[in-house]
């Protein structure tokens, strides 16, 4: 399914949680901009700001409204609405 939905997804390395949900956007075939707060320390300070203060990745937001991290998007897919996300 291809969306025209903006999907961000702030990630760092060598964390399970990230890969997870990257690949459910994957295997989805949604297209996601992806940022590593551990590559660039200012994306976790924006993070932190959208996200009323999550700390944890990922923090995924779709059309810039908070998804939350990979559990909620999980469960948004598993519930079949993350199509309504998507819009």
């Amino acid at each position: 399914m291809s969306s025209n939905a903006k999907i961000e997804i702030y990630s760092g390395d060598y964390c399970p949680y990230c890969v997870r949900a990257k690949s459910l956007l994957e295997q989805r075939g949604l297209d996601f901009i992806e940022y590593n707060v551990q590559q660039e320390p200012e994306k976790r300070v924006e993070m932190m700001k959208r996200s009323h203060g999550g700390r944890s990745i990922p923090q995924i937001f779709i059309n810039d409204q908070h998804v939350g991290g990979c559990d909620e998007l999980y469960a948004l897919d598993k519930k079949g609405q993350l199509d309504a996300w998507l819009v």
